[in-house]
């Protein structure tokens, strides 16, 4: 089973590398089959779900990129993780929830720093900077 998940996953990077994001969610989705009940508990739910909202961000559809972000933050060590508050806050963003947005970009920021945001649009740092005092 991990073996499989992590063929699929590794497919699906490599797809999602290419810029095929579509076809990366659709193995990371294959990948996500194999999770056993209840999937929260697992590991490999986290990444799987991370993989799979940063395919989905990527290619636009913010609303299924929310969605697995919101769902990974409930398996085992996402909450903490800068790569999964940075994404979540940017959905937020995008979706006109500032308020939440800017607590998920700060998480993101007091995690990893500003070299998070180094390859990210530049609006969610400068809109961060509007909400906190940055170094």
């Amino acid at each position: 089973m991990h073996e499989a998940i992590q063929n699929l996953c590794s497919d699906g990077d490599a797809l999602a590398s290419a810029g095929r994001y579509e076809d990366a969610i659709a193995e990371y989705n294959r990948a996500w089959e194999f999770v056993p009940e209840p999937k929260n508990q697992w590991n490999a739910s986290t990444w799987i779900l991370a993989a799979i909202a940063d395919a989905a961000f990527l290619a636009g559809y913010r609303t299924s990129a929310r969605e697995a972000l919101e769902y990974a933050m409930i398996c085992p060590d996402a909450v903490g993780n800068p790569f999964l508050h940075l994404r979540l806050g940017q959905v937020l963003f995008d979706a006109g929830e500032h308020d939440r947005a800017a607590d998920e970009l700060m998480r993101a920021y007091m995690g990893a720093g500003v070299d998070l945001f180094a390859a990210e649009d530049v609006r969610y740092l400068t809109f961060l900077h509007t909400r906190a005092a940055l170094n």
